[in-house]
Order: structure tokens, then sequence, then C-alpha cells
């Protein structure tokens, strides 16, 4: 019989290539793999919800792996979080059905996009520190998102160089919301496309910024170019918040 368990996951994304395995670089999935292989003994195949970017932080992320040995949750999750290094962090472990994938099972997935107003140092590595956005009125950000809801194409906010075929994306709650010196944007959806969420939220600030039409979203999204949206934000104030089944 095969046990498969489920991981709850926090990390922070500087110091890593994303969370895909890929050669010749650290990744957060690689990591963690290899602190459970040490553990159990043996060879694991670590499934994410999703790829994270370099640089992306998660608060929420869901993985799952499979073997033949019933784990012990406590000791299990004081000796992986023992090997990792700091800047990952299992919050949570407990065992599913054995035909739980934490890809394809989930159902939605929720991502914050974080800003802050003023250069901090303890701001830096956590926010995009840009001032301008916060004169922007909160109502125009989200007249301008309100148009992202629904099931669409989102060619036009996708990475050029991609090998996903599928495009259609099904976006269920966008929102900005200003708390003190921070401004957050939230966006949940059944599933995003690479580089999507930063895209986006470059986009609506553009057309915030210049003050268009907030049917020029609409616009973008129809074309399905990525050459008419605009510039991705920095990753390092994106946050994976949580994975729903």
């Amino acid at each position: 019989m095969m046990h498969n368990y489920r991981l709850i996951i926090e990390y922070f994304g500087k110091n890593f290539s994303g969370w895909q395995i890929q050669p010749n670089v650290t990744t957060v999935q690689g990591t963690i793999e290899s602190a459970i292989e040490k553990i159990i003994g043996g060879k694991i195949n670590l499934i994410g919800s999703g790829r994270t970017d370099a640089g992306v932080h998660a608060l929420g992320q869901v993985a799952n792996f499979k073997i033949e040995k019933k784990l012990e949750f406590f000791k299990f999750k004081h000796s992986l979080n023992s090997m990792l290094p700091k800047d990952i962090a299992i919050k949570d472990i407990s065992e599913v059905q054995e035909n739980f994938h934490s890809r394809f099972d989930a159902k939605k997935r929720s991502y914050l996009y974080l800003f802050s107003k003023n250069k901090s140092p303890f701001y830096y590595n956590y926010t995009f520190n840009y001032s301008p956005v916060f004169d922007i009125p909160i109502e125009k950000l989200n007249v301008i998102s309100k148009l992202l809801l629904g099931e669409k194409d989102f060619t036009s906010f996708s990475k050029k160089k991609t090998d996903t075929k599928n495009m259609i994306c099904n976006i269920l709650f966008a929102h900005w919301y200003k708390k003190g010196e921070l401004l957050f944007f939230r966006i949940d959806a059944n599933r995003f496309l690479h580089g999507m969420v930063r895209t986006i939220v470059g986009t609506v600030l553009e057309i915030a910024e210049k003050d268009l039409s907030e049917n020029e979203l609409i616009k973008i999204i129809e074309v399905q170019n990525r050459d008419e949206a605009g510039k991705s934000l920095p990753p390092q104030g994106l946050y994976l918040l949580k994975v729903e089944y």
C-alpha cells in the first residue's frame, strides 16, 4: 500500500530559481525533495500545486508525495524542518487519499501582490517599493480589475516562451485594498499561466497611471498578444497565498 502525504509549505523565494526542479540551479522543489529523500532513505516524486517563478514567495504552497512507509507526522515534520534552510518551512503534513494530486485536483489558487509606500529595509525583499501607486484611487484600480473576472483567454498576460497549450483561465476574484503603508492586490482563479499575475498587475497599474479607459484592458485580453500588455512587475512582491481543493 502506498501512503500519500500532503505538505503545506511556506518559502521566501529570493534565493531560489523558482519552485520547479531545473538543472544546475537551486529550487524549492529540489531542496525539499532532497531533504525528504535523506530522511526516508529512498527516492520520491514531490508534486507541487503549481510553479512559482524565481524570487516569488509562498504562504501556502501545496505538494504531495507517495511512499510505502507510514510516517509519524510530528517526528517527520520536525526532522524535515531541521534539514531545510531557514527560507523554507513545512507548516503542515497530512495523509490524503492515494489518488490525490496537488496540481490536478486544485480548484482555486490565490495570489497576493504587495506594494510598499516608503523605502524600508524590512519591506525590501517582500514588497515592490513603488510609491506612485498610492496616489491612484483604489476605486479606479478595482473598476479596471473587475473586467478580469470570468473565463477568458489570457494569452496576452503569459510569457511568450511557454509550452502551455490551454490559455483559458477563470478568474474568480480580483481586488485591491490598502492597509497602512502597504497596498495589496489579491487575485483568485482556477489556474494561472506562466508570469500571468505579475503581468496583470503591471497592466492594470499602467492603465490607471496613464488614465486610459478601463476598456483598454478588454482590448488587451481580446487581442491575445503579450506585446500589448504592460510590463511584468518584480517578483519580490508576489506571494502564492493558498490553494483550495
